[in-house]
C-alpha cells in the first residue's frame, strides 16, 4: 500500500517558556544552608530521606493498606477505574509491572533488592507503604533482554571504556532499585551521603550517574509528597529542577516535567493558585492547534502509521464487497488515517466504490474539522473517488445520539475510535452513551486504538511510578527519532506531554482527565455492551511490519500480539494497542 506524501510543515519559532533556577538563587540557598554544595544535601535533609520510614508512620501503614485495597476496587461501572489485571498475556520484555499495593506482595520481591535486616553493621528503618509501591514496581528482576546491559553496571572502573548504553527505562529501573536500597538502610559515615550509590555504579558514565542521582531526587520528592511532607518535598523538587533541563537528555527532560507537576500538586494541596506563567501556558495549550505536532508524530514516530495501517486493513477486510461505505470517525483530527483507506478503496478493481462517506464526530474546534473535510475532499478528487464529508457537532458529547449520524440503509458502516474513549474514563456516563450510540449505528467493524498503560489508579504513588516509566519510554523514543532542537518536538513535549504529566500527577477527581487503561480492562468493559473481539488478520500484521521497515529506528519499535489484538511498543514496552470489535 503506497503512503500518502505529506507536505513539509513550516513551524514558527518556538519559545519553550521554561527556565532553570538562576545562579543567584542557588547561591542564596547555599548560603542559607538549604543546599550543601558538596552533594546539595544538608544534614537535616539526610534525615528527611529516611523520615518516611520512621516509627511514627508504622502505626498508619496498616490503615493505608486497607485504603489502597479499597481504592483499587473502585471502578467505572465495574471496570473503568480499577487497576488492570496483572495476568495479562503481554510478553514485552520490559513492560512496566503492575504495582501490588499490599504488604504480602513485598515477600515476592526478587533477591535483587536486599531484604530488611540483611545488612551487616547497618541500621534499618520500617518501610512505609509508599515505599512498598516503589519497591514492587522498580524492584523486580529485569527480563533477559536487558540483563546483558544491566549486568555491566557493576563492572570495574578499569573497564569504563566499555560502558553499556542504557535505555531511559533501564536507567529508571536501576535508579529505583538503588533508591529503595538507600532508603531502607542507615550507614554511619559521610561517604554514602555524599554519593548514595557509593561504588555500586562505578561502571556507569558520568552522565548516567548524574541521571541516577536525578531520578533519586525525584523519587524522594514523590514519596515526600505522598506523605504530605510538603516542605521537604519542595526542597527535593528544587534540587531536581536545578539538575533537570527541558533541552537535555531524556532523563533530564522527564524529571523536569515530573518535578514541575509535583510542585503544582503541592501548590494545590496547600491552597496556592497556579502561577501566572502556569495560567498562560494552559491558555496557550487550549489555543494551540494540533496539526503540526500530529503530522510530525505521523512522519517521525513509528507508532502512528503502524496503528493506522493495521486499523485501515481491518476496515477494508470487513467492508469487502460493499459499494457504499460510511466511516464514522470519533477523533478525525488531521484526517491522515482516512487517506490510507481512501487510497486502498480507489485502487479496488473487483468492486468499484460508488460512494465513500466520512462522518466526523466532534464537540470542539469545528473550524479545524471543516478544514480537514476540505483537504479530504481535494484528496478524493485527485483519486477520482466518489466522496462526501459530514460533521456531527455538538457542544457536549453526552448529547450525541445515533440518529444524529445520517446513515442510509444501503451503506456499510465502520467506526474508527482513535484515542477518544480514554478522554471519557473520568466521565463514565459519557463513555456509556458513546458505546450505545456506536451500537445503534450497527457497524460491521469497530476499530479501537488506545494507549496501553494503567494511569487510572486512585493511589497517587502507584499512578506516579506507572506514569514515570511510561513517559520515560516516550522521551527515549523522541530522543532516537528526532533531534533535540526539533521545534515540533519541543512543542509536543511542552504543550502535550508536559501538560499530560502535570494533569496526571497534580490533579485529582474530575480535574484529572488524563487517564489510560490497559487492553484487558477495555475488554471487560466492552463485554458489558455485547461487543465481541475479532482477530486481526495476517494482512494487518504484514502492513504493520512493512511500515516499521520504512523508519530508520524501526528496529526499536516492537509489534506483538495480545490475544487477538496488536500491541505496538518501544524497546520492549507496550505503548499503544489496536483491536477490532463487532456487536452481537
Amino acid at each position: 500500500m503506497d503512503q500518502v506524501s505529506i507536505p513539509a510543515i513550516d513551524f514558527s519559532v518556538f519559545q519553550a517558556g521554561h527556565n532553570h533556577l538562576q545562579e543567584c538563587v542557588r547561591d542564596e540557598l547555599v548560603n542559607d544552608g538549604v543546599i550543601d554544595p558538596l552533594f546539595e544535601l544538608d544534614s537535616e535533609d539526610l534525615d528527611s530521606l529516611y523520615s518516611v520510614f520512621d516509627l511514627k508512620y508504622q502505626e498508619n501503614t496498616s490503615d493505608k493498606h486497607v485504603q489502597l485495597s479499597e481504592d483499587q476496587q473502585q471502578n467505572i461501572s465495574g471496570y473503568c477505574t480499577q487497576s488492570d489485571d496483572s495476568s495479562s498475556n503481554t510478553d514485552f520484555p520490559l513492560q512496566p509491572v503492575q504495582i501490588q499495593s499490599t504488604f504480602e506482595a513485598s515477600n515476592r520481591i526478587q533477591p535483587q533488592v536486599p531484604r530488611l535486616g540483611n545488612f551487616h553493621g547497618e541500621k534499618t528503618n520500617p518501610i512505609s507503604s509508599a515505599s512498598l509501591e516503589l519497591l514492587n514496581n522498580c524492584g523486580r528482576l529485569f527480563k533477559k533482554s536487558s540483563e546483558e546491559n544491566l549486568s555491566n553496571v557493576h563492572i570495574n572502573e578499569a573497564h569504563v571504556g566499555n560502558i553499556p548504553k542504557l535505555s531511559t527505562e533501564e536507567i529508571l529501573r536501576v535508579a529505583g532499585e538503588r533508591y529503595i536500597q538507600y532508603s531502607t538502610q542507615r550507614v554511619d559515615g559521610l561517604s554514602m551521603f555524599i554519593h548514595p550509590y557509593a561504588s555500586a555504579l562505578s561502571g556507569l558514565s558520568i552522565e548516567q550517574t548524574r541521571d541516577m542521582e536525578l531520578v533519586h531526587l525525584l523519587l524522594a520528592a514523590a514519596e515526600e509528597v505522598d506523605q504530605q511532607q510538603f516542605h521537604l518535598a519542595s526542597q527535593s523538587i528544587a534540587r531536581c529542577l536545578w539538575k533537570a533541563s527541558v533541552t537535555g537528555n531524556p532523563i533530564q527532560r522527564l524529571c523536569f516535567y515530573f518535578g514541575e507537576a509535583l510542585q503544582e500538586r503541592i501548590d494545590r494541596e496547600t491552597g496556592r493558585s497556579p502561577s501566572f506563567e502556569r495560567k498562560l501556558r494552559v491558555l496557550s495549550t487550549l489555543a494551540l492547534g494540533t496539526t503540526p505536532e500530529a503530522l510530525t508524530c505521523h512522519t517521525e514516530i513509528p507508532f502512528s502509521q503502524v496503528m493506522q495501517f493495521a486499523g485501515v486493513q481491518a476496515i477494508i477486510e470487513n467492508v469487502k464487497g460493499a459499494t457504499k461505505i460510511h466511516l464514522v470517525d470519533f477523533n478525525i483530527r488531521t484526517g491522515i488515517q482516512c487517506t490510507g483507506l481512501m487510497q486502498a478503496l480507489a485502487e479496488q478493481c473487483d468492486c468499484p466504490i460508488e460512494l465513500l462517506k466520512i462522518t466526523a464526530i466532534g464537540h470542539q474546534e469545528k473550524e479545524k474539522i471543516e478544514e480537514t473535510g476540505k483537504r479530504l475532499q481535494n484528496f478524493a478528487n485527485s483519486l477520482n473517488l466518489p466522496f462526501s464529508f459530514d460533521i456531527v457537532f455538538m457542544s457536549d458529547m453526552k448529547d450525541l445520539r445515533a440518529e444524529s449520524v445520517n446513515v442510509k440503509a444501503d451503506e456499510t458502516v465502520a467506526v474508527y475510535c482513535n484515542a477518544v474513549l480514554r478522554t471519557m474514563i473520568c466521565r463514565p456516563e459519557y463513555m456509556d452513551n458513546t458505546i450505545r450510540v456506536i451500537r445503534g449505528l450497527r457497524p460491521s467493524v469497530v476499530v479501537v486504538c488506545e494507549v496501553e498503560a494503567n494511569h487510572n489508579s486512585p493511589s497517587f504513588l502507584n499512578r506516579f511510578v506507572e506514569a514515570l516509566f511510561f513517559y520515560g519510554v516516550l522521551f527515549d523514543c523522541f530522543e532516537d527519532c528526532m533531534d533535540r532542537d526539533n521545534l515540533a518536538r519541543k512543542r509536543i513535549e511542552v504543550f502535550h506531554i508536559g501538560e499530560g504529566i502535570r494533569n496526571m500527577v497534580a490533579a485529582e477527581g474530575a480535574e484529572r482527565f488524563t487517564r489510560n487503561m490497559k487492553l484487558d480492562v477495555w475488554r471487560a468493559y466492552f463485554a458489558r455492551f455485547g461487543m465481541v473481539e475479532m482477530e486481526l488478520s495476517e494482512s494487518s500484521w504484514y502492513q504493520a511490519n512493512l511500515i516499521l521497515k520504512q523508519f530508520s529506528q524501526g528496529s526499536s519499535c516492537n509489534v506483538q500480539n495480545d490475544g487477538k489484538a496488536l500491541l505496538v511498543g518501544w524497546k520492549g514496552t507496550a505503548i499503544e494497542s489496536v483491536s477490532i470489535w463487532k456487536f452481537l
